[in-house]
């Protein structure tokens, strides 16, 4: 059985049914601050409740067989980490130092980590590889660095075998629309342009149009949510057919290619057939001009390759946005 720590949210939703749609047996804990009941598969047993709470965890540890666990629960939004920074390290550092504890004690070996490119900063280099230095900028950057370095530490000690998956700018949603992105507040670029062709909001902001980009905004690199999902069912088999030899990874999960803001707004109305209203506002401190992975490391090592370009990411996006106009409510 695979548990998976935040199988409510987002991301976690989607690795869950395509871990359902595989064959696994899967056990979901999540204790819905952020995330969606709906959203769970069926086929998953769900528990809610909190990953650091250590007598959940013995009584999770003590009836079910755990193969590995895949570790999604954790706050994510950089602005509230700078404004309540110990929210941040005790959601995504303690909680996890206290699920690490537990599967150490039951011997589990296995560990799948939802990292994020915010570990690097702001780095010198527009395109971004797995060897550059990370120097994050913020609480919730630095907390995920945080659980990198004990994972590594936990893997000299406790022969844990673990690879954390740094994800770029996650985008779209399940192919039939039955799962999506529903978070509130809304932080990202694509649902709230979505949203804002909907008529849901005036207008839709641009932080900054003076970056020394083609267009003078930012740039960023867009995933479907879909293949990360499948960047980490493959990271799952690696490490359960490499059960005997130690595997202590760190791998990128980007599309390599970036879009700006602009770029993105111009899809946006083509996917929806509307035309957005636009506000120019000052620069957001600490937004580099362009973030571009690098996921040649993932591609060689684990054989992974994305499906969904840019213009179909919004269109799974769109049809989610209009079989739910409320999200999940």
């Amino acid at each position: 059985m695979i548990l998976v720590t935040g199988g409510a949210g987002y991301i976690g939703s989607h690795v869950v049914r395509d871990l359902a749609d595989r064959g696994y047996s899967v056990l979901v804990i999540d204790n819905l601050t952020t995330g969606h009941i709906e959203a769970v598969d069926k086929r998953a047993i769900f528990i809610q409740g909190d990953v650091g709470d250590p007598k959940l965890l013995e009584r999770i540890f003590k009836t079910y067989s755990i193969q590995a666990v895949m570790h999604f629960a954790a706050s994510c939004l950089v602005g509230e980490s700078v404004v309540n920074p110990l929210k941040y390290y005790q959601n995504n550092v303690v909680e996890t130092v206290r699920l690490l504890q537990k599967m150490n004690e039951y011997h589990i070996k296995h560990f799948i980590f939802s990292s994020t490119c915010a570990t690097y900063g702001i780095p010198n280099q527009s395109t971004i590889h797995e060897k550059l230095p990370t120097n994050p900028i913020n609480p919730y950057g630095k907390s995920k660095l945080m659980v990198e370095t004990m994972l590594n530490s936990n893997s000299d000690s406790d022969d844990l075998n673990y690879i954390a998956l740094r994800y770029f700018n996650v985008a779209g949603a399940y192919h039939s629309g039955e799962i999506g992105e529903d978070h509130d507040p809304e932080t990202h670029l694509i649902p709230n342009i979505l949203r804002h062709l909907q008529g849901k909001s005036p207008y839709i902001e641009i932080f900054g149009d003076d970056y020394a980009t083609p267009d003078g905004t930012c740039i960023r690199d867009y995933i479907h949510v879909t293949d990360l999902s499948a960047g980490h069912i493959l990271a799952l088999e690696y490490l359960l057919k490499n059960q005997g030899q130690k595997t202590a990874e760190i791998f990128n999960l980007g599309n390599e290619r970036g879009v700006s803001v602009l770029e993105m707004i111009n899809l946006c109305e083509q996917v929806a057939g509307a035309k957005a209203n636009v506000k120019i506002q000052p620069r957001r401190k600490g937004d580099p001009p362009q973030l571009v992975a690098s996921s040649q490391k993932i591609r060689g090592v684990l054989g992974w390759a994305p499906r969904y370009d840019i213009k179909s990411t919004i269109e799974t996006a769109w049809n989610w946005h209009q079989k739910h106009p409320n999200g999940y409510n």
